[in-house]
């Protein structure tokens, strides 16, 4: 058996706007974006170096969705994107004005810093140690 998730949707308020932030300021690459109906597109992201899985970029369509938006892991990270080079990426959070929620620190794991995404989900940003697989 031969299993793998492929996508992690992600609900968004505005297509175009949540492109822009994760091509833009976090330099994932566009995969795919396919028009379904007036209302509804097919959006792909995903970070640079990552083989498979994506992010589904989804509007959110009714309020229950909208009221989740920025809040769909009640609370803790969501997410965690790791890099082989933390300082660079850091700064590049840094540099395009992403928030930080919690600074750099050095854990057993590796290198490790909070930010939020433009909706306010929390991600990792983890460099792990040498002795982590």
């Amino acid at each position: 058996m031969n299993l793998r998730i492929a996508h992690i949707t992600l609900l968004v308020d505005d297509y175009d706007k949540a492109i822009d932030f994760f091509t833009g300021k976090l330099n994932f690459i566009l995969i795919e974006d396919t028009k379904l109906s007036d209302v509804k597109r097919w959006v792909l992201v995903k970070p640079r170096g990552s083989e498979n899985c994506c992010l589904l970029l989804a509007k959110a369509s009714n309020d229950e969705q909208n009221r989740s938006i920025g809040n769909q892991s009640g609370g803790r990270v969501f997410l965690f994107l790791q890099t082989d080079n933390f300082n660079r990426d850091y700064q590049n959070l840094i540099d395009n004005g992403i928030k930080i929620v919690r600074e750099p620190n050095t854990e057993d794991y590796g290198t490790v810093a909070v930010f939020e995404d433009l909706y306010g989900n929390l991600w990792d940003l983890i460099e792990p140690s040498k002795s982590q697989p």
